[in-house]
């Protein structure tokens, strides 16, 4: 797809430059002309007064050759000069796809001084080009999705993966509108039809309530966003023989200027990286009783999660909301409290290694995927967990 403009009908009148959400039009010595920045949403086509916009479907010119596409890339995250864990549990699952494929794993690494970018050979990487620039230090989703789309025209991969974070969302997203390529986001499931080559891709769909799986058989390459915490990282080291790669970039022209990262600080634990997460649901019936969550999870030495309806209640911050709308975690121990468990729930945390559920419905669907089920009153099994666990620890 794209923006066209009929230059004789436009009159320069201007009428659709502040319609543009994306400041994506500009004059320029006396013609309008369209940036890089197009979503093409098409919000400036009806405004304009003579017609002169339309957003036209562009057909490639050459049917893709997917003989001419090999390899699979697993797009990985830095953040502030460390990599990110969420790289190796891709470069984990790519490694499982690869085999199936017989191909190698690539993983691209953007940023300026990263520590120790030699760590993705050994998390499943067949090869790592590295993208050194001091001004990619920052993550910029205008300059990272062009180099990344010239080095997948150039280079032809079948298969791209990225975390489904902040930054993947975003970023291959745009990468996929640039290549001309589909993009399933948010997969909790990645497969390979060995026969057609084709990466099957399994995310929710209509609210949670069914698990789809995605093919994308007429474009290269096939994109999808993995939501962190799903895929694990390889048991072992990879013995890769490859090497990194740096390589130069011509230009990193940004118009968002980084000025600070923040760093949210209501939680001195992470879920997604905590080994323990002791989550509270609407079964607590009031704000208050999130102590009974936060004494449990200190005593532990773990962190606190959230259903997504405490969280709509205001009863504890976003940042600790589990489940397909909150984060993706995967701990050693999961302990749910007052969480019925709908689909959208068990989407977030049912790959965790041990889960415990308390529940006064012995219906819940949150049983369905504990190790250990106890039915009964949180009121009256936690406080006295808490106290069976201090006294074993002699405090």
């Amino acid at each position: 797809m794209a923006l066209k403009i009929d230059h004789d009908a436009c009159t320069l009148c201007e009428d659709c430059i502040p319609s543009c959400p994306f400041a994506s039009l500009e004059i320029q010595s006396g013609k309008l002309i369209v940036l890089e920045s197009c979503t093409l949403c098409g919000a400036c086509v009806p405004v304009c007064p003579v017609n002169a916009l339309e957003v036209e479907e562009i057909e490639r010119s050459v049917a893709i050759n997917p003989d001419e596409w090999r390899g699979i890339w697993v797009i990985t995250e830095q953040r502030n000069g460390l990599i990110q864990s969420c790289s190796a549990e891709l470069l984990g699952a790519a490694r499982g796809l690869a085999t199936k494929l017989d191909v190698p794993v690539t993983a691209v690494l953007i940023g300026g001084n990263v520590s120790e970018p030699g760590t993705l050979l050994g998390a499943g990487a067949d090869e790592v080009l590295y993208v050194k620039n001091e001004a990619l230090s920052h993550f910029g989703v205008e300059p990272y999705s062009k180099v990344i789309a010239d080095l997948i025209n150039k280079r032809k991969p079948e298969i791209v993966l990225g975390a489904a974070t902040f930054i993947g969302r975003s970023l291959l997203s745009r990468i996929a509108v640039k290549v001309h390529a589909g993009l399933t986001a948010d997969c909790t499931g990645l497969d390979i039809d060995t026969e057609k080559r084709l990466l099957q891709q399994t995310r929710p769909a209509f609210g949670g309530n069914i698990m789809a799986t995605i093919i994308c058989p007429e474009h290269r390459p096939q994109m999808a966003t993995v939501r962190p915490k799903v895929m694990k990282p390889l048991s072992e080291p990879y013995n890769s023989s490859g090497a990194v790669t740096e390589l130069s970039v011509d230009s990193t022209d940004n118009r968002v200027k980084f000025l600070e990262f923040v760093a949210d600080d209501t939680s001195q634990i992470n879920i997604s990286e905590a080994d323990i997460i002791v989550t509270g649901g609407r079964g607590l019936a009031d704000p208050k009783n999130f102590s009974l969550i936060q004494e449990l999870a200190e005593v532990l030495g773990g962190a606190v999660g959230a259903s997504r309806s405490a969280v709509d209640a205001g009863w504890i911050n976003y940042s600790h909301q589990v489940g397909q709308t909150g984060r993706t975690v995967s701990p050693k121990i999961y302990i749910a409290l007052g969480v019925s468990g709908a689909i959208q729930h068990l989407v977030g945390m049912q790959s965790s290694d041990y889960i415990i559920a308390v529940n006064k419905d012995p219906n819940a669907p949150i049983f369905k995927v504990a190790d250990v089920g106890i039915v009964g009153d949180l009121f009256e099994v936690v406080p006295k967990l808490v106290s069976e666990i201090k006294k074993r620890k002699g405090s």
